[in-house]
């Protein structure tokens, strides 16, 4: 029995070749083992990684559910002042110059050269899409109001563009980009701010002449005698005295500002932007015009640095 104790030596493993170390690594004959690991090691260990994985899944989708029940798809959580927005609508202009110059708000054509318009009257296309019944999918939800009449609740007013009242601010003219002697239609509309509600000036509210022109005064008093002043009121002028004198007439379409019954915006179905098109009847060619159009409400306030209740964007046509 010693001399078998004595007898017994340990055996060096044979030397391996990397190729066989590691098909010895991929599967083991001797110990059964599968990338280092047996069987019932690699099923203990799939086994703990999908119950922690369950549970790791399951308790996010429980946060998930509770933070979703706190949400309303339809309504912001935060309102007004209380939202990263605010409750002062700024302005937007279209048609806007290609994204390639993103920065960039000027508005530069040959209207001689089809090529050269038909970049500016596309956008305008895409733009007015929605506002035509067949690319509108919650069209059944849109009515046509009066003016200054609410919609039925929980409906929206339809923004009709009819030839009387839009000429020549509809496609079938070219938006007036090919009038070779008078300037092209640019589109404003005011940013949505869910649940806000302008305040309209009147004859007790109006800025004196300092702050407000006195043709848009005029206006609104003119308004208020018929009744028809509850609008958030536009104009559009050139920035500085040469703007001034080369920006020409303007004529706004279909009238001076948006309309109350498209307020307030509730991100209903089918909700169309109110629209004012400014057409620029004879600008003067050649020559780069800087233009500012501002919204006017009691409530909208004015600030050039940030583009409050304005839109800056330049005009040029050779």
């Amino acid at each position: 029995m010693a001399d078998k104790k004595v007898n017994e030596f340990y055996t060096r493993p044979p030397v391996l070749t990397k190729w066989e170390g590691f098909k010895q690594f991929l599967w083991n004959p001797e110990t059964k083992q599968f990338l280092g690991r047996t069987g019932a090691s690699w099923g203990k260990i799939l086994l703990f990684y999908l119950i922690f994985y369950a549970v790791l899944v399951g308790f996010f989708a429980a946060l998930l559910a509770v933070f979703y029940q706190t949400l309303d798809t339809k309504k912001p959580k935060w309102e007004l002042d209380n939202g990263l927005i605010g409750n002062n609508p700024g302005l937007g202009f279209r048609p806007m110059p290609p994204e390639s110059n993103v920065e960039s708000t000027l508005i530069w054509y040959k209207s001689s050269d089809k090529g050269n318009v038909h970049y500016w009257q596309e956008e305008l296309r895409k733009f007015l899409r929605p506002y035509h019944k067949e690319n509108n999918p919650h069209y059944n939800n849109v009515e046509q109001c009066s003016m200054f009449v609410s919609p039925t609740p929980g409906k929206v007013c339809d923004v009709k563009m009819t030839p009387q009242k839009w000429h020549p601010c509809l496609d079938e003219a070219g938006f007036g980009f090919e009038d070779e002697k008078g300037g092209p239609c640019i589109f404003l509309k005011l940013n949505k701010i869910y649940n806000w509600y302008p305040e309209y000036y009147n004859s007790t509210n109006l800025p004196d002449s300092s702050v407000m022109s006195e043709y848009l005064r005029k206006d609104i008093l003119d308004a208020e005698t018929r009744n028809e002043h509850q609008m958030v009121w536009v104009t559009c002028e050139g920035e500085n005295p040469a703007d001034k004198e080369n920006i020409g007439p303007l004529r706004y379409i279909p009238q001076r500002g948006f309309s109350s019954q498209y307020f307030p915006f509730k991100n209903q179905d089918g909700y169309l932007s109110p629209l004012v098109a400014v057409h620029f009847e004879t600008p003067k060619r050649g020559v780069l015009i800087n233009i500012e159009c501002k919204a006017w409400a009691k409530n909208i306030i004015h600030d050039r640095i940030d583009r409050r209740g304005s839109v800056h964007f330049e005009l040029m046509i050779d």
